[in-house]
């Protein structure tokens, strides 16, 4: 019930992190370079649970990188950005956004920069956040094969306004609008290559 375009910024704030929590396409360019990865992932904890001690933070940090799956989190929580993979990073993202167990996660291109396998096991790892932790996540991409593989609704877009509406399978073997049947001709298709 509040529009957050006009809020109040301090209000505003207050929703950033802890009810809403957003993974941004390029974690590189997400994740601050000089500070390590616990410190960011804690950020929202100091900002939102400040009572919260130093010890509690890290033991939550700790818990939200082994629930993204990071191998040896706590050599991850000790590393900077760089020390890291690009899977890894997301994962580090994700995990900042979700140690506040936001009611929404905002998923903007999560999985652009990553190769196929990686976006696979990113889709998979924001499956189960959404199944065991409730949380309600907006996943929005270009990449009709991951939205397939991730939406129960789906909204397509052109030029910033809704074009079409409803549920995955409806969108994917009924579309009504020429602009969502021209987006899902063009997915790619496997096809049997041509004998030569």
């Amino acid at each position: 019930g509040t529009d957050i375009l006009t809020c109040p910024r301090n209000q505003l704030r207050g929703y950033q992190g802890d009810d809403i929590g957003i993974v941004f396409q390029e974690p590189m360019t997400s994740l601050n370079p000089v500070y390590r990865i616990g410190w960011q992932v804690e950020e929202s904890l100091r900002i939102h649970r400040p009572s919260m001690s130093r010890e509690d933070r890290k033991g939550k940090a700790m818990e939200m990188l082994r629930a993204v799956e990071l191998p040896d989190p706590e050599r991850i929580y000790h590393s900077y950005p760089h020390e890291i993979s690009g899977g890894q990073r997301q994962r580090v993202m994700i995990a900042a956004a979700m140690i506040c167990d936001p009611a929404l996660l905002i998923a903007d291109e999560p999985t652009t920069a990553l190769d196929v396998t990686v976006q696979l096991a990113i889709v998979k790892l924001l499956k189960k956040l959404n199944r065991e932790k409730k949380t309600g996540i907006l996943f929005i991409s270009h990449d009709l094969s991951l939205v397939k593989r991730l939406c129960e609704r789906i909204v397509v877009m052109k030029d910033g306004r809704i074009v079409e509406e409803g549920a995955c399978d409806q969108i994917f073997d009924a579309p009504k609008k020429s602009y969502t049947q021209n987006l899902i001709a063009a997915i790619p298709r496997c096809e049997k290559p041509a004998e030569v």
